[in-house]
């Protein structure tokens, strides 16, 4: 007897066997029905070998309990200790799964299944499992039957008799012949049905490849036709009751449970679509409607059940429309799209957890191997499996995929889907998700050989093979290609040149010889420069890819590199900072203008790798000033001190055009910004107060190298239109008035031409020819127009405005605000206009009516002919002028009482406007959509085409490329339109309410 306080020996062996409840086993082992076993030892040693040996002990007892005599119970446990065989697999399966264990108590003599396996019973096939099933008449005795098969297979398994690939395998057998008896057993119940109709079985999914789990829906599509002589309709109808009856006897809960769901949902037009169609029904839909996925779903169709033949005239009649799917336009992207379209639709609090769908789960390695089976197996047929891990090792043996790679996602695959196994056997339940509690874990952890310290073992597995699938299933696309290209020391294979070109034409590249011989220039040799190069190219391919032109992408990253290859931190910035490598991918593939502004100075990659916290925030316009001033400070002359500022100028817009990219393209760790209102303001501010700073700069240097530092007359520049309203685009000239104020005792006629003198100097430098991007001064908004003085004395503003101003110069100058110069002259301007642009009493009808007619006549005579007005950004429906001429009208009406109205940001101005009531906030959103929607499009044509347009591109490239800046996906550049055209009708209802006074208010 053991001594209170202390622990039996009994105690103490269980816990070293591995029992986490020795105190409960304890107490099963001494119960009555153990006893003839219970001092074996090699009891205890089986016992510890088993995944769970508290749930395989409490298992046995129930089991030996369910015994219907003594007989039978002693027949049990000899055979248990006697046989080595059985004793491994009962107890393994006892102790990896509670399901399969309620089934031995409900049926106890199927442990008999267990006690020994004839030769070809170690690998069961197709024809095994019907023998095994060949006495279930009706839904129950089919679900005995199966779960008996089952635990057989299991046994196997958790045994290790079977590789996780066999185990899928029989898995699939035994679902193939699952679906023979149900048909048989439907068949039976309805021969009328049976004999007017062919119907055949094709599995899809897992089932159809092969590679089936524990427990899924088991995905078919079903074919039927009529037999000779039967009316086709009636035919259909009959195979459809057939088909149904099927689905019921495997997926209907009964006394013994169900087996799994067959799912139809894959045939046309799922749900929607009719259960059962005839072969020539399945062709027209394929060849007429079907998207690519259902072509990719098609991969694994395989006739598994009913009439064979017509099942295999199924799959050899729809097999060339499979292989000729990548040629459709927009292919990867659909693919891609549909992949992370699945991850999106993960609850984030289940993603961490996600074995099959989540980042670097199942899912990647599956679409990554389908994908490059549809682009290469055209012309391949070693390629056609539809059994993922075959697939992949054909992919490996043809080159297609490297051989090191395959054998990674090749381990990767086979561990998460045999935890995948491993956590449905427990309770033969459809999940995917990893447990969180430990005793599950470290069931799963043992059962798959980790026995140290299983939970933290099990953990680090997983991470570090979902971590080899992250990193390697984009990299398979192309790391073949570098193989291909780099010429290096020959490998057993290697992709051809049209194998090659083949991929690349698929993965969105127009011309792949111009992209190999990129590859070529890039990666080829043994220096290190290379060997980074093909570390980085793979992932940077796949983000050029992801572009509307992935051929101008690679280009301009052979350019930059070549340009900077042999700066040591160049490469070493792409490779450590991932930030830096896909924000360099993304500015690249975007357009012309940010290349072209960073290949005047390819050192301004260094600002991408900050991210968007860092680098790549736009500065505050004091800043910029102060960095342009310094500049120039340091200059000899007023050439060379305007050529820094513009210098600064272009890395400064690089950097914008840089953050608006990414923001509008999103990245792998931060989605793209869905306020679009607020990258229209950051573009906006950030080119304003660039523009600012670069006309500080350039009047600074004007003036130093032909004054010294002080000008014969007081000299401030105010910015107009956008300039002035802050609201600058990146292809926008800077409208600006020029006023100046002799100082005292200076004359007046050398103050003038001292004026004018600066500002055609400041004009002609900052527009001469050179590396940087002109900035264009437009002064066209003066007094008398092109027709008056560039520059004014503020008197003689005074004077103008007091006796010929009209109202279409008040209105201008509504975006009056000082940017540059003189900053106390600039505010007694300001002070100047104000009582011009906000009037005491608001507008008069008259001038109500000046302004309508003049916006009418603008409307009729400026648009370019043969414009879509529908389509045109500024002076089309609905456009920027619509709704900026709508907000002044307000301004000019109210703004002598409405504080919040004096400000020269349309945006602002709305807002106030709502705010005080003047407009509605439903008409002030509608209003506001639309602006930003066309300023928005203009920024995306001057980034894409390097140039500035106020209509959408009419190359195809240019206008998936605009497309892609405003959020819209390959394939969608015709939602794009419409969605305009749409945003931009409702704003003109408002306006042609508000504006012309079609409802006064």
């Amino acid at each position: 007897m053991t001594a209170p306080g202390r622990r039996s020996s009994t105690f103490t062996r269980l816990l070293r066997h591995g029992f986490t409840d020795p105190s409960a086993a304890e107490r099963l082992l001494e119960s009555a029905e153990l006893a003839p076993i219970r001092t074996d030892p090699v009891l205890l040693d089986a016992l510890g070998a088993t995944a769970d040996p508290d749930l395989a002990l409490l298992g046995l007892v129930r089991l030996v309990e369910a015994q219907a005599s003594r007989a039978g119970q002693r027949e049990l446990l000899d055979t248990l200790i006697a046989a080595k065989p059985l004793r491994d697999r009962l107890l393994g399966v006892l102790g990896a799964s509670a399901a399969l264990g309620d089934h031995l108590a409900r049926h106890p003599l199927d442990w008999h299944a267990l006690v020994m396996y004839e030769p070809q019973d170690l690998h069961p096939g197709i024809a095994e499992f019907e023998r095994g099933l060949a006495d279930a008449a009706d839904p129950v005795s089919l679900r005995v039957s199966y779960r008996r098969c089952l635990l057989s297979i299991a046994a196997r398994d958790v045994c290790g008799t079977t590789d996780l690939a066999q185990t899928a395998a029989e898995l699939a057998d035994l679902a193939t012949a699952t679906l023979r008896a149900a048909l048989a057993i439907a068949r039976t119940a309805a021969p009328e049905d049976a004999a007017m109709c062919r119907l055949a079985v094709i599995a899809m999914g897992k089932c159809g490849g092969h590679e089936l789990n524990y427990v899924s829906d088991v995905d078919v599509i079903f074919v039927g036709e009529a037999v000779e002589g039967a009316d086709e309709g009636k035919a259909v109808r009959a195979a459809t009751r057939l088909a149904s009856h099927l689905m019921r006897i495997c997926s209907e809960t009964t006394v013994e449970g169900s087996i799994w769901p067959v799912d139809a949902n894959l045939r046309p037009e799922g749900r929607n679509g009719p259960l059962v169609r005839t072969l020539a029904s399945h062709l027209a839909y394929y060849q007429r409607w079907a998207k690519t996925w259902e072509f990719q779903a098609l991969l694994k169709a395989r006739p598994v059940a009913g009439d064979i033949e017509l099942g295999d005239t199924y799959v050899a009649t729809l097999a060339p429309l499979v292989w000729q799917v990548a040629e459709r336009e927009n292919f990867v992207g659909d693919v891609q799209k549909m992949r992370r379209r699945v991850v999106e639709n993960i609850p984030v609090a289940e993603i961490e957890r996600e074995l099959k769908l989540g980042p670097g789960g199942l899912r990647d390695v599956e679409f990554a191997v389908q994908l490059l089976q549809l682009v290469h197996g055209r012309g391949d047929t070693s390629l056609r499996s539809g059994t993922t891990l075959d697939a992949l090792k054909a992919l490996a043996a043809g080159g297609y995929v490297g051989r090191a790679d395959a054998v990674q996602l090749d381990d990767a695959y086979r561990f998460l889907r045999s935890m995948e196994h491993r956590i449905q056997l427990f309770r033969l339940r459809r999940t995917h998700l990893v447990p969180q509690d430990e005793a599950d874990l470290r069931r799963i952890g043992r059962s798959l050989g980790l026995r140290t310290d299983p939970v933290a073992e099990l953990n680090r597995e997983w991470k570090r093979h979902a971590a080899v699938v992250r990193r390697l299933h984009e990299k398979l696309f192309y790391r073949p290609l570098l193989d291909a290209v780099a010429q290096l020391a020959p490998v057993e294979s290697r992709l051809s040149a049209g194998a090659a070109r083949e991929r690349l034409v698929a993965l969105g590249y127009a011309d792949p010889a111009a992209a190999l011989r990129h590859l070529e220039a890039l990666a080829s040799g043994v220096s290190r420069k290379a060997a980074i190069q093909r570390t980085l190219l793979p992932v940077l391919l796949g983000w050029f890819a992801d572009s509307a032109d992935p051929d101008a992408g690679l280009l301009n990253f052979r350019k930059v590199s070549d340009a900077l290859g042999k700066t040591p931190w160049y490469l070493r910035l792409l490779r450590d900072e991932g930030a830096a490598a896909e924000n360099l991918a993304r500015v690249l593939s975007a357009g012309r203008l940010a290349p072209d502004l960073l290949m005047r100075a390819p050192e301004a990659v260094a600002l991408l790798g900050d991210g968007k916290a860092g680098g790549l925030e736009p500065r505050d316009r004091a800043h910029l000033e102060q960095e342009i001033l310094a500049a120039v400070g340091r200059a000899a002359g007023g050439q060379a001190a305007v050529t820094a500022a513009r210098g600064v100028r272009r890395r400064e817009l690089f950097r914008t055009a840089a953050i608006d990219i990414i923001n509008s393209y999103g990245t792998e760790e931060s989605p793209a910004s869905a306020d679009q209102g607020a990258l229209v303001d950051l573009v906006g501010g950030a080119v304003s107060d660039l523009t600012a700073a670069t006309l500080a700069g350039a009047l600074r240097a004007v003036v130093r190298d032909g004054w010294g530092e002080t000008l014969p007359t007081r000299f401030a520049v105010i910015g107009m239109g956008r300039f002035g309203g802050h609201e600058l685009g990146y292809g926008s000239d800077a409208d600006v008035l020029f006023v100046h104020e002799p100082r005292e005792g200076v004359d007046e006629q050398e103050a003038s031409r001292a004026a004018h003198t600066v500002v055609s100097e400041m004009r002609r430098l900052l527009q001469v020819s050179s590396a940087d991007p002109p900035l264009l001064i437009d002064a066209d908004l003066r007094p008398e127009g092109k027709s008056g003085p560039m520059v004014r004395t503020l008197n003689s503003y005074e004077a103008y405005y007091r006796r010929w101003s009209l109202v279409w110069e008040s209105q201008a100058l509504l975006r009056a605000e000082v940017v540059a110069g003189d900053a106390d002259l600039g505010l007694r301007f300001i002070e100047l206009i104000d009582p011009l642009r906000y009037p005491a009493e608001g507008l008069g009808d008259d001038a109500v009516r000046e302004i309508r007619r003049l916006k009418a006549r603008m409307e009729s005579e400026r648009m370019p002919r043969g414009a879509d007005s529908t389509l045109h950004t500024k002076l089309g429906r609905g456009g920027l002028s619509d709704v900026e001429w709508t907000v002044q009208l307000l301004q000019l009406r109210h703004g002598w009482v409405e504080p919040g109205l004096r400000t020269t940001r349309t945006r602002e101005a709305l807002a106030a406007a709502c705010a005080a009531e003047l407009i509605s906030g439903e008409d002030a959103a509608v209003l506001d959509e639309a602006w930003v929607l066309a300023t928005r499009v203009r920024n995306a044509v001057m980034l894409v085409r390097g140039r500035a347009g106020d209509t959408f591109p009419s190359d195809g490239r240019e206008l998936a490329a605009v497309g892609r800046y405003l959020g819209y996906g390959p394939g969608h550049v015709g939602d794009m339109l419409d969605d305009y055209r749409r945003t931009t009708r409702r704003a003109r209802g408002v306006v042609d309410e508000l504006f012309y006074g079609v409802a006064e208010r």
